[in-house]
Formats: structure tokens, sequence, C-alpha cells
């Protein structure tokens, strides 16, 4: 057990688990996107005017990869409309003033028969809006169903990579119990027999708390990990526990695998046992423009504004506001902008972090090549990126990055090679989506 895959990086990891766990009390309003997951976004359930109760369902859609959204307060409604997302674009939302009540609409906990039953299992955690907490936040019932049949082994990441990051560390170190019943209803719903959970062995305080839990009551064996960025990534999980590759192009349950974070797991949890939806999460704050790191329980719709000032306001103006971690973390354009479910930090950098350069050149020392964790080669893949030579992007797999910002994290030149291969797929998606109009176009005139 524990294999290895391909390159990785180590980056100062800068983490803070011993900072207790800080309640941010929460804000005046709340916005609730109904986009906080892959696949089709949610229509509001409710409109101006209406009196809603903290954990009520807002918004839903039918679509099969889909995931309800739920007032994180109890309040009014006092708007229906687009407004700032995390992911830069106006998304429609349901702004709740805040009643400070939190006056509670919680699901009845499934029974003791219904723990034992995988349809009732999944349809709770669909309904709770339980969706991938480490940051892709893909629907978890859509996630187990899909690969029902064909998935032989269960993962439970426990790695958590990134740098600054830690609610999942501390989510085994306070909630290990309620963690392992999570853990062992997404068994039961999978289907399989045996989870293995992989963490990483800087965590070795919640591997040891886990296994004294285990012992004799559940099917899990934790596999220690080698702390190397980005073990986290779900195809490097699946790699140094099983020894199993995912295809260029494939999916984990092609390999017979499924992975689910540990907050997904502690969802669940509260889903089935405690009746309550994904309304808040620990999120790491920190960065040099804020004084002292802190890890705080957040409710969902929370503004970085509110974030920053209840953490004692900027010592720094911030030149970046990162939301996840610095490798793979995305950036905020606006302090107005809200915490979803996958936001697992926000942090508030300076200058000070800042590595870009002007008009950076590559010296072809090879360096993102041996970091790259996909086998891919980032050296060419820029030079097509850069000639818009969609062919040989494709032929070099530019579709197969994982954007774990290895290669840029690596290169002495300050090349902006993971912002380019993100950039690269969304233009390849934009071509094929012209290409599909125009031969549907075509196929139309030739049917008149």
């Amino acid at each position: 057990m524990a294999f290895k895959f391909k390159g990785g990086v180590h980056p100062d990891y800068r983490k803070h688990p011993e900072i207790p766990v800080t309640v941010i009390a929460p804000p005046p309003q709340v916005v609730i996107p109904m986009a906080q997951h892959i696949g089709a976004p949610c229509t509001p359930l409710v409109k101006k005017g209406d009196v809603v109760k903290m954990y009520q369902k807002i918004g839903d859609n039918p679509a099969p990869v889909s995931a309800p959204v739920h007032a994180s307060v109890s309040g009014t409604v006092v708007a229906v409309e687009p407004r700032p997302h995390p992911l830069g674009d106006m998304i429609m939302s349901v702004v709740i003033e805040n009643d400070f009540q939190d006056t509670p609409e919680l699901m009845e906990p499934l029974t003791e028969a219904q723990l034992k039953d995988p349809e009732a299992i999944l349809q709770r955690i669909r309904e709770a809006g339980v969706v991938g907490m480490g940051g892709a936040m893909f629907p978890t019932a859509f996630k187990i169903q899909s690969g029902r049949g064909k998935v032989d082994t269960l993962i439970i990441n426990g790695a958590e990579c990134e740098p600054y990051i830690n609610g999942d560390h501390l989510t085994m170190l306070n909630h290990p119990d309620e963690l392992l019943k999570g853990i062992e209803l997404a068994r039961i719903a999978q289907g399989v027999d045996k989870v293995y959970y992989g963490i990483e062995k800087n965590k070795q305080d919640a591997i040891d708390l886990l296994n004294s839990k285990i012992a004799g009551k559940y099917n899990i064996e934790i596999v220690p990990e080698g702390t190397l960025y980005p073990q986290g990534g779900e195809k490097m999980q699946i790699k140094t526990i099983t020894n199993r590759e995912v295809k260029p192009g494939g999916l984990p349950a092609g390999v017979g695998c499924c992975v689910i974070s540990t907050r997904t797991a502690y969802a669940i949890y509260q889903a089935c046992c405690e009746g309550k939806s994904v309304v808040e999460r620990i999120v790491t704050v920190d960065g040099s423009a804020v004084a002292a790191p802190v890890n705080a329980m957040i409710r969902v719709g929370t503004s970085f504004g509110y974030i920053a000032e209840q953490v004692g306001g900027f010592v720094r103006t911030p030149r970046k506001i990162v939301l996840g971690g610095p490798m793979m973390g995305i950036c905020a354009t606006t302090l107005d902008a809200v915490t979803v479910k996958g936001t697992a930090g926000v942090l508030f950098f300076t200058e000070d972090e800042d590595r870009t350069v002007e008009e950076p050149v590559c010296i072809r020392c090879g360096k993102c090549i041996n970091v790259c964790p996909m086998r891919l080669e980032p050296t060419y893949m820029y030079q097509y990126y850069k000639k818009r030579d969609f062919e040989m992007l494709e032929k070099y797999h530019v579709t197969d990055c994982i954007e774990c910002g290895s290669c840029t994290f690596r290169c002495p030149a300050r090349m902006p090679l993971t912002h380019a291969f993100k950039t690269a797929k969304l233009l390849l998606q934009a071509k094929a989506a012209k290409e599909k109009a125009k031969a549907e176009a075509a196929a139309k005139e030739a049917r008149k």
C-alpha cells in the first residue's frame, strides 16, 4: 500500500491546525448563490418577502447533476437577483436579511433501518445538498450513484495538501466519531465492503486518533501517505492507494474507484444523523494582509469583506484574494463575493506573495516536466498555447492538466503555466462549441 505518483513538489505548507476553530458570527445579510456545484444551477424556490428558516431548501433543480441549496440563516428574503459569485460571474442568488434567531428547519434524522439502506442514504445526501467540499463541488449523490456496479474501492481523501488550509485536519481531530460514521454511511451507499482513508503523514495526530476509534468497529484502513503536493488530487489518491491510473479523459469509476473528501464525509453524517443540510464549513483565513491566521466556522453566503472585518481587518492592503489554497485556488475580483460550499480558504495576499514577473522567458530547464504528476510536457504546451495551435494542444493532452500548479511553482523563470493551460482548455471548449453549433446549423439547413 502507499504507492508513489510521478512528480510533485514540496511547498512551504504554512498550516496552523493548532489554532482552534473560531465561530464567526453570521452577517446581517447572506447572499446564497444558486450555483454552488458542478452541473445545472438551481432555480430559486422563494421570492422577495418570504420568511425562511435556517437549513430550509431555497433552490433546487431536478437535473441528475445538481444539488439543492439552503438558507444559512433564518430571516426574510430581501432580493432574488444576480449577485457577484466567487468565480467572477453574476449568478442568480437569494439574499436573506438575518433575523439572528437561527430558527431551524431540520430534516428528520434517518432511522436505524434507513441508515442501512443505500437508497435512503443517497436520497438524504442529495436532499441535504452535499457536494465535493474539497473544492470540486461535484454533487455527491450523483457521484456515488453513477459509480454503482463499477466501483469496488471507496477512498476518503484526507491529504489536504494545499498550503494554509486546515479544515479537514481539524474535522478529523474535533469530530472523529461523526466523521467515521459518515464514512461508514458513504460505504453503505456505494455498496463496497471496505474503505481506504488516505492521510498525509504530517497529520500523524489525526492518524493515531482515528486508528484508535476504528479498531473492531469499522472496516476502514488508514493509509499514511508521503507529504508531497498534489497528494490530495483525486487521481493521485487513486494511484497512491491502489496503483491504478485513470486514463486520459477517463473518470475514477473507470478504474473502479470513488474518491470523497473528508469534509464531504462529515457532511454526510450531519445530513443523515442530524438532519442538517450544508450551510457552513471551516474556512482558513490567512495571508500577509491579515494580522494572524484564523480557522473559522463560516456560514455559506458570507462576504469576503465581512470575513476580513471579523478577523480584525486588514493590516496591509491586499493585492489578491485567493479562494482555496495558493496552488489551485482562484482569485476573487471583489470583496462583495461570498463563500460557497467549496470555499476551504480565503487568503488575503499582499505584494509579498506575488511572484509575477514582466515578460518571463522559458530557459528550457525541463523542471516543469519533472514535477508534472500527469506526465505532461508543460514547456511545449505553453508554446502551442502562445501560438493558439489547438491541434497540437490536444495532441499534447492539455485537457488532462489537473491545474495543480506544480509546474508554475517549480518554474525558475516564473512562467504563468497553469493560467495558460486553464485558458487553453477554455479556448478549446469554446472552439468545440462553435464547431458543434456550425454543424447543427448546417444539418438544419440540409433538412430544408
